[in-house]
């Protein structure tokens, strides 16, 4: 190795900016960097990020128990919230004008100098990830996905001048065999966390939390979600949906269940349960430390784990292998709008995969196979984004001809399928009326003017 001389520059610094907004997020990284599956970096800049209705009354997850157990991969903290407050981080992007400005800001604040960056980021179509990969215009891209949403499909329409930067996909292994649809419309590689390295961080963070009171090994467990706040429910149907929850699992013979709530959840959905349980003879208890959904299944193996369409129920049954049930699928599949929404895919796949609470055991239809619920999610995949992804139009239609039964109709919408011309959608002979600009226009006309009646009825 040559020595260098007193006068020459020294080489920049390769620095690799990571974004986490949750403990998993920080979990699912901290597995990437151990199993190699990221570039080399000269130095790792976790990027933290609390996108809380209200950051300031809601723990980060530098808070989270188990945290400092992941703190020495990176070399750095940095958190998005102070460095761009009083703004949202959900909320706020930087205007075109300002961001050469934001850029030389940043890089002066975290110490980057001129030194090359590289970005790993979460939810790429949204900000905060978005409004990095804009300030750092030209940096590479690698994006991360910690749930069921990498097997759908980009929520928007990515600027070419962001997705075109991004490198790969990675993500867990939660459905085996299951390729994700997210990015692909930019040919982005996906690779796999390997389940074992991921297992092993997971329980270096289950070694770091604090003891689980009142959790006995074998009991029931409720996840909750907090829907209300997506506007998916009303908070009286969420709390009702974790009251069936409990019945359920009643039913199925567990008289000690656990719940564990969303960690932004209000107090009172634990309190109407706690009133329910005792109603019932159930012996219930409320997690009130916030910990990862694993860390129950590595402390307390339960007997069931029983959720709506939680990302837990997956790795409940593909990294631990626990039993587990769904309950409310059915509503929000009728219930998500519009058909776009990005939970769509999750809701689809749980419902799929996952055995209905409420049906008899012996009674359930067999698990959705890898090969069909492939073509299944690339025909909602279409009927979602079609203008993103006009080249799976031939999957779609070879899946709504063969497939549509009573059961898979739940996945789909017969407006959206007629607009866009699918099978299923009306009667053959019919077929040309949704690629019929006349008749599209006087429907509109006529949902328009039935809208007004209604308003009229209303204030009447």
């Amino acid at each position: 190795m040559s020595a260098t001389s007193p006068g020459a520059p020294s080489a920049p610094r390769r620095t690799q900016i990571l974004l986490a907004s949750t403990l998993y997020g920080a979990a699912t990284l901290a597995a990437a960097l151990d199993d190699e599956a990221l570039p080399a970096a000269d130095r790792r800049l976790l990027l933290v990020c609390n996108n809380a209705a209200t950051p300031e009354t809601t723990p980060g997850l530098t808070e989270m128990a188990g945290f400092q157990e992941l703190r020495g991969r990176f070399d750095e903290i940095r958190s998005w919230n102070e460095t761009i407050s009083p703004f949202h981080p959900g909320g706020w992007g930087p205007r075109p004008d300002d961001v050469v400005l934001w850029e030389r800001y940043l890089r002066l604040t975290w110490g980057l100098g001129d030194d090359p960056v590289e970005l790993v980021v979460e939810s790429l179509q949204v900000n905060p990830a978005l409004a990095v990969c804009q300030i750092f215009t030209g940096a590479p891209v690698t994006v991360y996905a910690d749930g069921l949403m990498s097997y759908g499909p980009t929520r928007n329409k990515l600027d070419p001048l962001v997705g075109t930067r991004v490198d790969g996909l990675l993500h867990l292994d939660l459905v085996p065999g299951l390729r994700p649809l997210l990015l692909t419309e930019f040919d982005v590689p996906a690779r796999t966390v390997a389940t074992g390295t991921f297992l092993k961080v997971l329980g270096e963070i289950t070694t770091a939390s604090p003891e689980l009171s009142g959790v006995r090994e074998g009991a029931a467990l409720l996840l909750g979600q907090y829907l209300s706040a997506l506007s998916i429910l009303t908070a009286e149907e969420e709390e009702e949906l974790h009251l069936s929850m409990l019945r359920g699992a009643l039913a199925r013979g567990h008289r000690d269940v656990v719940f564990k709530p969303h960690p932004s959840a209000p107090a009172r959905f634990s309190r109407r349960l706690e009133a329910e349980a005792e109603k019932l003879g159930v012996r219930l208890t409320v997690l009130d430390v916030p910990v990862l959904a694993e860390v129950v299944y590595e402390r307390a193996r339960p007997a069931l784990v029983v959720g709506c369409f939680s990302t837990a129920l997956l790795t409940a049954s593909a990294f631990y292998d626990l039993p587990t049930a769904r309950l409310g699928t059915d509503m929000l599949l009728e219930r998500l709008a519009p058909y776009e929404n990005s939970n769509r895919v999750p809701v689809t796949i749980v419902d799929a995969l996952v055995p209905d609470l409420a049906a008899e055991p012996t009674a359930q239809p067999a698990p959705t196979g890898v090969a069909e619920l492939t073509g299944l999610l690339e025909a909602v995949g279409y009927a979602m984004q079609h203008q993103i992804y006009p080249n799976l139009r031939p999957a779609a239609e070879r899946y709504l001809a063969a497939h549509l039964t009573q059961r898979t109709w739940r996945y789909f919408k017969r407006r959206r399928l007629t607009v866009l011309g699918l099978p299923g959608a009306i009667p053959a002979q019919l077929a040309f009326i949704p690629r019929n600009q006349t008749v599209r226009a006087m429907a509109r006309r006529a949902r328009a003017v039935q809208r007004r009646l209604k308003k009229r009825a209303a204030f009447s």
